[in-house]
Parts: structure tokens; sequence; C-alpha cells
């Protein structure tokens, strides 16, 4: 059976005559049916609610309820990171694996009065796997990855980014999903900042009267690399807060281990070694050099060993590394891009 609510909001918007929301809820309803496996359900509302006419008392037809589609707003994709190819502290996965299983086992839960887990935020510094994290999650849970495209949403006009803030979350009701916000803070921001216009005020009022409202069949995750700035409700919202902190050594370490056994020849180096030569300050960065090792592996098609191209690349990378503090390249030579 549908959620009450939910029945409950169909009616309220029928007797109010207003056809966009009563079309909103009822593909809200056919995807809690469809997530609950009632396939017939589903598409019998979902076939309803496809006939764009109708036929008054009269014989002549009218219009049927017209779409509110918010989907220009969002960027979807199938997910491909399983979680399983992350390197995440024991905590943080233990905390989603926690997450998975409720979402998974949702009917039990519902059952015993009891709804799972569907708001997370993963607060920390750049580059730590925080948007692999959230298509991870995606994956494990069999769902698209909707993606917020701010260029769609976030408008100069007035009152405009509300309404186009709460057309996204009509769109994204219709179906279960996994909806990542990057960069959370950019409209989750306190609204007790002076320096901050009304404007973001109505932006994040909108933004948690929608999360209060979104069901739990969405899976919302929020990415800020400045949780410091975000609005305290807002911040309350999340059931789950987890930190992506800088990778320990014995983490990345392992990354290293692991990424150096698919490589033919005899590379040189342990891993702990390596870790320490290359100094990779995030996730990101030793993604990166990996990446570089292997095109150059790649093309030079064997007339080098390994060794020596993992020398190469250590030099190249620690040459070409910019220190943000510092406004330099490492090696004392000022980038002329950078200046």
């Amino acid at each position: 059976m549908a959620r009450s609510d939910l029945i409950i909001n169909l009616v309220k918007a029928g007797v109010k005559g207003d056809t966009a929301d009563a079309r909103a809820i009822a593909e809200a309803i056919a995807a809690d049916e469809r997530g609950k496996k009632h396939t017939g359900v589903a598409e019998r509302i979902t076939r309803a609610l496809e006939q764009t006419t109708a036929v008054n008392g009269n014989g002549q037809a009218r219009p049927g309820i017209r779409t509110r589609d918010g989907s220009g707003g969002i960027q979807r994709r199938e997910a491909h990171r399983a979680m399983s190819a992350l390197y995440l502290e024991k905590s943080v996965r233990s905390a989603c694996d926690e997450l998975v299983e409720e979402q998974r086992r949702a009917d039990l839960l519902r059952a015993h009065g009891l709804e799972p887990r569907h708001r997370v935020l993963l607060a920390g510094p750049p580059g730590n796997g925080k948007t692999s994290l959230a298509e991870a999650l995606a994956y494990e849970l069999a769902l698209p990855l909707f993606t917020v495209r701010y260029e769609a949403v976030v408008t100069s006009y007035l009152g405009e980014t509300a309404q186009r803030l709460r057309r996204l979350f009509d769109y994204v009701r219709t179906e279960p999903c996994v909806l990542f916000f990057d960069e959370f803070d950019a409209i989750g921001k306190e609204r007790g900042d002076i320096h901050e216009t009304g404007e973001i005020k109505r932006v994040v009022t909108t933004l948690l009267l929608q999360l209060d409202d979104l069901p739990s069949y969405c899976v919302l995750v929020g990415a800020t690399n400045h949780p410091e700035l975000l609005d305290r409700a807002t911040w309350r919202r999340f059931e789950l807060r987890l930190k992506l902190d800088t990778p320990s050594p014995k983490l990345m370490t392992s990354y290293f281990a692991d990424q150096l056994a698919m490589f033919d020849g005899q590379p040189g180096y342990t891993a702990k070694r390596l870790f320490e030569s290359v100094e990779p300050q995030n996730f990101s960065e030793a993604e990166d050099f990996f990446l570089d090792v292997r095109r150059r592996f790649v093309l030079l098609q064997g007339t080098k060993e390994l060794r020596t191209v993992l020398d190469d690349r250590v030099r190249a990378f620690r040459a070409r590394r910019y220190k943000p503090d510092q406004g330099e390249l490492d090696g004392g030579s000022t980038d002329p891009a950078l200046s």
C-alpha cells in the first residue's frame, strides 16, 4: 500500500484543484510502489498519467495534468564504481554498509513503523572520495545517480532559484534514486550570515522543506569541503554525517600496493617507499599519479622497464606539483600561468 502521507497529500491537491501537485504526488506514489516491487500498480499509475487530454461532460477535449519537470537541473547517469573499489576508513565503510542494508530491507523496517535513513552528509577536504562514495552508494543500491547541476538551478532572478529547487525535488520524487549535491554549502549556507542576502535565506528555507518531504526511497548525499558554512538547521536534517579526511599512511600504502600489483615487471619500489616518494596529499593525486604511469608505460610499449618508468614519473610528479599555500611549484620555479 502507498504511504499514507502521499495519499493524504494527493487528496489535498485534488480538493484544491492543483493538478500540477497532483501529478507530482501521483508520480511519487508510483515510484514508491515500484520500490516495493509492486510493478503492476506502478505501471497503471504511470499509464494514467500519460493521458494528456480528457473529455468533459459536453464531449469537448480539455487539458490533462501538465508536467512540472525539474529534470533540467539534474545530470543522470548509471553508477559503475563499487563500494569494494574504495579505500575507506573502517568507521565510514561500516556506516555506509548499514545505510545500504537499511535501504535494501526497507520493507521490514516499514512493517515495524520505521523508515530507512536516506540523508547523508559527506564532509572533508577535496580529493578524498566524496563524489566516488556517492556513486558507490548508487551502485550498491542499483539506483541511478542524479547529480545536481547548479548552473541550471541557481539564478539571479528573485525567487526563481527557490522555484527551480522545488521543481527539481518534484522530479526526483518520481523514482528511487541517489541525489547528489556536490558543494552542498552553495545552497545550504548559514542563514544568520550578515553578508548573505534575503534571497539565500529563502532558498535555504525552501531546501529545508524539500529535505523534510523527500521520501526515504530517494537517498540524498550532500558533499562539502566547508561544513562550518552550513546552516545549523540544514546540518540537523542529515541522519548520517561522515567525515572523509586526508587518508592515513596505512590506507594510502594499501592503495599503492594494489595499484603496483596491476603492472607487469619489477617495480623496484615497495608500496610504502613509492608512497613516501610521491607524497600525494589525497586519493585524487594518487590516482592521477598512477594514471600518468599507465599512460607512459603503454606508450613506451615495453622499451623501458617498469622501474625506469616509475623513477621518471616520480620526478615529473614532484616537479610539477603546485603548492597553493606557497604559490609556487616544487623546485622553486614559479608557474607564470598562476602568477
